[in-house]
């Protein structure tokens, strides 16, 4: 046995630390004085109080350290916990690049550094068109009108979304200076690039602070960026699913065309909509036809990934030619 004073010298533990796990029931000594309150530890307590050491320097939460005591001979539940606390911190990362970018672009209000990224006419006209049909249309909410340009060091990225589906797609060929930024177009300005994109060639996007200028073939077309908050949307895409179906466009729009369709209740209000039902694998989903066929017709026309976690999450379309394209719909959900 020993005391508590040596426990926390082995294990890398304060003493007011092993105090803390004892009363809530993840390190309870061997043995507790019942004069003078005095903790005792036994030999077999020294492995798990220098692993809860190790988990609790990497903020793991204490209820899943109490769980990865638990199981700590499961292999398969200790990955599947500690695996989980690694995308947070990777999200929560990720969270702060984002918003240190953000802070340093307020200090640097002054004497602001542009963002500037090249592609090409057809790959920035194709990752438009692959968003645009998901632009919100809402004035009540103001930053779901327009088309988000995400730059960051991983990729360059245009996504939409107006709540009931969102798209992203990248410009994988896009070479970028300047710091990280996302600017959110107003749809206005993203139809007049659009437009101009026709005639083949370089393009040039330069984010300068709040004017956003784009360089095309054909002549210049500049605006203001909107300013508003686009939604966290990588926080929605998932890295895999549980149903993955491979088709193609021309096979999905036949199995919508043939299927079934029921009347369901809608809104608060008491609406009522019709939802086409596909049998997707083992999960039967509901979705709204108009809006699979617009996201049908914004994608690729050749091969397709359909990814679902169930009926009441929502359903991927992805192209495998461009796995960072994805188009994600809200479903309709069905009745028991």
């Amino acid at each position: 046995m020993r005391g508590i004073g040596r426990m926390a010298r082995e294990t890398g533990l304060t003493v007011s630390a092993l105090r803390f796990y004892d009363g809530a029931g993840i390190l309870v000594p061997a043995r507790v004085d019942p004069h003078s309150g005095y903790r005792w530890y036994g030999d077999d307590q020294v492995a798990p109080a220098r692993l809860v050491a190790r988990l609790r320097r990497v903020g793991l939460p204490l209820a899943d350290i109490r769980r990865v005591l638990e199981h700590r001979r499961d292999p398969a539940v200790v990955d599947e916990i500690l695996g989980a606390h690694l995308v947070r911190l990777e999200d929560g990362l990720a969270d702060a690049r984002r918003e240190l970018s953000a802070a340093r672009a307020l200090l640097d209000l002054e004497l602001p550094v542009p963002t500037v990224l090249r592609t090409t006419t057809t790959e920035l006209a194709a990752a438009l068109r692959a968003v645009r049909y998901a632009v919100g249309a809402d004035p009540g909410l103001p930053m779901l009108t327009g088309v988000l340009l995400d730059v960051d060091d991983d990729a360059v990225r245009l996504a939409a979304t107006d709540r009931y589906r969102l798209a992203v797609a990248t410009l994988p060929d896009a070479s970028v200076t300047g710091p990280a930024c996302s600017a959110l177009l107003p749809v206005d300005l993203a139809d007049e690039v659009l437009a101009a994109l026709g005639t083949d060639g370089s393009v040039t996007v330069a984010v300068d602070g709040p004017v956003i200028t784009v360089e095309l073939p054909g002549g210049t077309v500049r605006g203001r960026r909107l300013d508003h908050d686009f939604p966290d949307y990588r926080r929605i895409l998932r890295p895999s699913s549980a149903h993955r179906i491979d088709t193609d466009a021309a096979e999905l729009r036949a199995a919508l065309e043939a299927a079934p369709t029921r009347t369901v209740p809608h809104g608060p209000d008491g609406a009522e909509q019709t939802a086409s039902v596909l049998s997707l694998g083992e999960v039967e989903i509901g979705v709204n036809r108009e809006f699979l066929l617009e996201a049908l017709d914004a994608g690729a026309a050749g091969q397709l990934v359909l990814e679902l976690d169930g009926p009441i999450t929502p359903l991927a379309l992805r192209d495998p030619a461009r796995p960072g394209n994805v188009s994600m719909l809200m479903p309709v959900r069905l009745p028991a």
